[in-house]
């Protein structure tokens, strides 16, 4: 899409943009997550430091991060701490460290001493990986899931490599290479509990970025099939589905959109709240091609989240009602609305909105609002409870740094941030179902809208 024709696709949607926030913009969340729990164990033969310019980079990252905290933080004194203590005891710390890895690790501690998401430095190493300028990110087609403690296929994309592998959802992933799933579980949870994130969001986003490498290359991968046997295969990668996106500093994702029907109900889905000049009028189209129809489901597990303007956005849509708000958004010394903003002709039928622990950031905005103005009912599994509105730029060092600027509060009155949204209707997915090619969230939503009619 041309640059004209993504500026012709944005004015469609003024409402959206009036406000843009300083640097990164976004309410980024579970895949700036994926990246730093997939950079956040130790990696060997860190380089030392060399130069005296290497070293003020990261005394000058250490004085940005620190600064930026004391700043734009909500609370006066962040996550409750002595901010200038903190200073006393890091600043030392970081001008004695030997090489990049050691100030990245120091910079994650001190950061986790706040005990809140969306706070978080990625290594400039993600955004070299993610560039495709260089090799690019590849997947194998493979989603997975953290269920009854075992890392549990959830998806085989059609068409994709792990398909013609012969990989089935239900198959327990048991080793990535040489490395067994139960010996990677310890060190994540350190990350977890330092991250103050739930530890299934770490693993689950930790392994889905281990199934995917450079261009041209394979993933060794050992599973345990429907029948209790070992499988082990060599799965190539492949280019990611949909357009690869950036934004601000954002390292670039690729982003995709699918709309089907059930009968006469709707379904949509999308992986993340990104990519506006295509998913907004895709999202319009689904809406306007429901008509009629007997339902919406809008599945949104595994959807980290994005630009949070997109779902009051995609919100307007659904409701002619005016004066609607999704939540509140409380920085230190301002209060921003998430007001909806309605659509011409919107769908006013029954919604059902999808979501499971790996649902973060705008997309818990945009179900837990819905749910709370009593225009969508939830299904599934309780949310990453990871919603803080946040930022990212860059650092002298080169790694990005994201932290949160406010504490988001849904329409009910409900901190989503450590909580998440408990659906209306707690369906687990389990393997047994998954092997057996069905979706019991998805049917819970079917026989709901079916059960709506008149």
């Amino acid at each position: 899409m041309t640059a004209e024709l993504r500026r012709n696709e944005l004015s469609k949607y003024p409402a959206m943009f009036q406000r843009p926030p300083r640097r990164a913009a976004a309410l980024t969340a579970a895949f700036v997550l994926i990246m730093m729990a997939a950079t956040g164990l130790p990696r060997p033969g860190q380089a030392q430091f060399a130069t005296s310019p290497e070293r003020g980079q990261a005394m000058a990252s250490f004085e940005q991060v620190w600064t930026v905290i004391r700043d734009t933080h909500w609370q006066v004194a962040p996550g409750g701490l002595d901010w200038d203590a903190i200073r006393r005891e890091f600043e030392p710390r970081i001008a004695a460290s030997s090489n990049l890895e050691e100030v990245r690790e120091l910079l994650s501690e001190m950061l986790g001493r706040l005990d809140q998401s969306h706070f978080g430095i990625i290594p400039q190493l993600v955004y070299d990986d993610l560039d495709p300028a260089s090799s690019g990110q590849h997947v194998t087609g493979i989603d997975i899931r953290m269920l009854d403690a075992q890392a549990v296929v959830t998806e085989v994309v059609p068409d994709s490599p792990a398909e013609a592998a012969g990989v089935r959802p239900g198959w327990v992933l048991l080793a990535l290479g040489s490395r067994e799933i139960v010996a990677m579980i310890e060190p994540l949870q350190e990350i977890a509990r330092q991250r103050g994130l739930r530890l299934d969001l770490v693993l689950t986003s930790s392994l889905r970025q281990r199934l995917s490498g450079a261009a041209n290359s394979s993933v060794p991968l050992s599973f345990l099939d429907q029948n209790g046997e070992v499988v082990d295969l060599d799965v190539p990668t492949v280019p990611p589905r949909g357009a690869l996106v950036r934004f601000g500093n954002l390292p670039p994702m690729a982003v995709w959109y699918e709309d089907r029907r059930y009968g006469d109900v709707t379904y949509v889905r999308f992986n993340a709240f990104l990519d506006v000049p295509r998913i907004m009028p895709s999202f319009e189209r689904s809406v306007r091609n429901c008509d009629p129809c007997a339902g919406i489901i809008i599945d949104l597990r595994g959807n980290p989240g994005g630009i949070a303007a997109m779902a009051m956005g995609m919100a307007g849509f659904l409701t002619s009602e005016q004066g609607l708000e999704l939540g509140t958004m409380y920085m230190r010394d301002v209060e921003l609305r998430f007001a909806v903003n309605p659509r011409r002709d919107p769908f006013e039928g029954p919604v059902a909105v999808l979501v499971d622990s790996s649902s973060a950031s705008t997309a818990e905005i945009f179900a837990g609002g819905l749910q709370d103005l009593g225009r969508a009912r939830i299904f599934g599994t309780t949310s990453a409870g990871a919603a803080l509105p946040s930022v990212i730029e860059r650092l002298p060092n080169g790694d990005g740094f994201q932290h949160a600027i406010a504490n988001y509060v849904s329409a009910g009155g409900q901190e989503l941030e450590g909580r998440g949204v408990r659906p209306d209707e707690i369906i687990e997915l389990d393997q047994r179902a998954l092997l057996n090619a069905s979706d019991p969230v998805l049917d819970a939503a079917l026989e709901w809208i079916e059960a709506t009619r008149p």
